[in-house]
């Protein structure tokens, strides 16, 4: 059974990962700007502004960052987690401080510009394919942010790969060289009654596997013709994955081939910024 009290998305993970933000800003000596304000604990009130259309994620991240700095802080999300945003609207309302609201902001909206990127694209990517088709991310995060990541990719509509090394067996190339046995591999797979997935790369590969009881087939870094006769040949025995190279100019002809799920480690490692501002007024 897979431990997944790890990979929870609540409050405690949340103020851990945002005050390790929060550090990196405030140490060893804090906003020595900020300081400088006459005025820094009279109340203010910030809006924060969407400066495009996207898929807005990361919202509970922004609003520890306002809290943690200063306890008065009162964060007003006029939209929710995965829901399309158009450009110039509202995202938050802030009122606090306005040290708080000086000291947080740079925290609070890289955390939001960060996740919402990645929901962003990963919307696009699933509004090319077809319905059957599902787009998935991959283990290729930003080190210590991949549960941040994974949950925007699923606001976007996209699906969870496996979150570590521990979920599922997933046997590619560099496994198969290093046992140099694919069958004895998978059988021994077998017997951790883990999901498991076999990486294959041609239809010579596909014909040592078939008959081998197992959930899922990588297809990996194949051409759409190519794809289309190893699935042909699978007849639906396995689920089936693509994975290598997927682009948004690409994939709805890689959906086409009928393939159950493709992975894409661009909707994470490669999510432009999703653009916002922050305007503070008395």
């Amino acid at each position: 059974m897979v431990v997944r009290s790890v990979q929870k998305l609540n409050q405690k993970y949340i103020n851990s990962v945002v005050k390790k933000a929060l550090d990196e800003d405030l140490k060893p000596r804090g906003d020595i700007t900020t300081n400088l304000i006459s005025f820094k604990n009279k109340k203010s009130k910030a809006k924060i502004i969407a400066k495009q259309n996207g898929v807005i994620a990361g919202l509970d991240f922004c609003k520890a960052a306002f809290k943690l700095v200063g306890k008065e802080a009162s964060f007003k999300a006029k939209i929710k987690d995965g829901k399309k945003i158009k450009k110039n609207k509202v995202i938050a309302e802030i009122k606090a401080k306005t040290k708080t609201i000086l000291i947080a902001e740079r925290t609070a909206l890289n955390f939001l510009n960060h996740a919402s990127g990645i929901a962003t694209l990963t919307n696009q990517y699933v509004n090319k394919v077809n319905k059957k088709t599902k787009i998935c991310c991959t283990r290729k995060t930003t080190p210590n942010l991949r549960l941040l990541e994974k949950y925007a990719v699923k606001k976007g509509g996209g699906y969870n790969h496996r979150y570590n090394l521990s979920d599922e067996i997933l046997i590619k190339d560099n496994h198969i060289s290093a046992e140099n046995n694919l069958k004895k591999l998978i059988k021994k797979a077998i017997k951790t009654k883990k999901i498991i997935t076999v990486e294959i790369e041609n239809s010579k590969q596909l014909n040592k596997v078939l008959g081998i009881k197992f959930k899922r087939i990588l297809f990996d870094n194949m051409r759409p013709k190519q794809l289309k006769k190893c699935l042909k040949i699978c007849k639906n025995k396995y689920e089936t994955e693509y994975s290598g190279n997927a682009t948004l100019k690409n994939i709805k002809k890689i959906s086409n081939t009928g393939i159950n799920r493709i992975s894409v480690g661009a909707i994470t490692h490669s999510a432009k910024s999703f653009d916002v501002s922050l305007e503070l007024s008395s």
